[in-house]
């Protein structure tokens, strides 16, 4: 099936790297003008380099409601629309620990990167695509959201928190022509990935299946199907990429 995109108007989260530039690489090779959003500047100048269309770039925290609602704002003048949000922006946090070992602080910064920074985003383009009837929103969760990792509680739980948020944005918006779902990974060879634990990434890894990681090519194409206009159907709806480790 071909999927066509029509100079449609994306915003990507994490941008700079890994799954999220992956994603944008994708888009932008099918006609897809491109917001990148990332706090790493120097990446997100990279990765524009990368990019074969239209692209503009936002160096800012995603924790920061304020900056998150000026840059969607600035889009929104700039395209007159918003028909893409995908949220990537993510870290893992101290990992390998047993929970009563989990610090607040941690925590805490877990939970504002990988919820708060995907509510900020759908928070402020939702008006814009309501406006269109129409939009396209993908969280980026994660299989350990849905079964949980020892060891990871902080992640874990954020992501389960965004798998909900995801069900809850899904069915608020389903008469309105935007869909919002999540896609659940397993272990996905990224930076963030590469950067845990051996004992860690090992742990995840003999739980999958196909015995493998799932690559940043399989990730890209399977989100560039679910914020198209061909997946009109799904909504409210976390997708996995697991190798075989979700059966449900």
């Amino acid at each position: 099936m071909k999927i066509e995109f029509k100079e449609q108007v994306g915003i990507i989260t994490g941008a700079a790297s890994g799954l999220g530039l992956a994603i944008a690489v994708k888009l932008s090779a099918k006609g897809v003008k491109l917001a990148l959003l990332d706090k790493d500047k120097t990446g997100l100048e990279k990765a524009k380099t990368l990019i074969a269309g239209e692209c503009e770039i936002f160096p800012l925290d995603i924790t920061s409601e304020h900056e998150v609602a000026s840059a969607i704002e600035q889009v929104g003048k700039q395209y007159g629309r918003i028909d893409i949000l995908v949220n990537c922006a993510g870290v893992a946090g101290k990992t390998n620990i047993l929970s009563h070992e989990v610090d607040a602080d941690n925590m805490k910064f877990v939970f504002d990167v990988n919820f708060m920074g995907s509510f900020y985003t759908s928070k402020y383009v939702l008006p814009v695509m309501l406006k269109n009837n129409y939009g396209r929103i993908l969280h980026i969760a994660s299989i350990s959201g849905k079964e949980g990792n020892a060891g990871m509680l902080a992640y874990s739980a954020s992501k389960s928190a965004v798998i909900g948020m995801t069900k809850v944005q899904g069915k608020e918006y389903a008469e309105k022509g935007i869909t919002v779902n999540a896609l659940a990974p397993a272990v996905i060879r990224t930076a963030m990935v590469e950067a845990l634990p051996v004992e860690q990434v090992k742990y995840m890894t003999d739980k999958i299946p196909m015995k493998r990681c799932g690559t940043l090519e399989e990730a890209a194409d399977t989100a560039a199907f679910i914020v198209s206009p061909e997946a009109s159907f799904s909504t409210a709806f976390t997708f996995d990429l697991s190798g075989g480790r979700a059966t449900y």
